[in-house]
């Protein structure tokens, strides 16, 4: 800004600009929270025996079995889901990290704190599986 803000004018002008800041931000955030709202992960584990879908919050919406896990020991059941729903957070979290740099952006510090929210959210309870 060159002109005072004791200039009726130059304060204006500050104030409009200002008002155009703060209402693209707004809209910057009410569509991020919309996509991360409505972001699902599915992921499998490695022997495809178990597929789950996941929010951005990590609760599970689905989880497939395939037909031949009849034929696997509990444990190994067990394991699959374990290393599905493992799969899936980091992807859930990678792609929460991908729609707050599309839609805040990645120089955004309450976007930033966001994405690692939500990381370690998704990922900080896994590490074990």
């Amino acid at each position: 800004m060159t002109g005072s803000l004791l200039d009726p004018d130059s304060a204006d002008s500050y104030l409009r600009n200002w008002q155009d800041r703060v209402d693209r931000a707004a809209a910057d955030t009410k569509a991020m929270s919309d996509r991360l709202a409505d972001l699902r992960v599915t992921a499998t584990d490695d022997n495809n025996l178990v597929t789950v879908t996941i929010d951005t919050t990590g609760v599970l919406h689905e989880i497939h079995f395939e037909e031949r896990i009849q034929r696997v020991a509990p444990g190994a059941v067990s394991r699959a889901v374990l290393a599905a729903l493992h799969t899936a957070r980091r992807a859930a979290a990678a792609r929460s990290r991908e729609i707050v740099t599309e839609t805040v952006g990645d120089d955004s510090p309450a976007g930033r704190a966001v994405a690692e929210r939500m990381e370690q959210q998704l990922t900080g309870s896994d590490d074990h599986a």
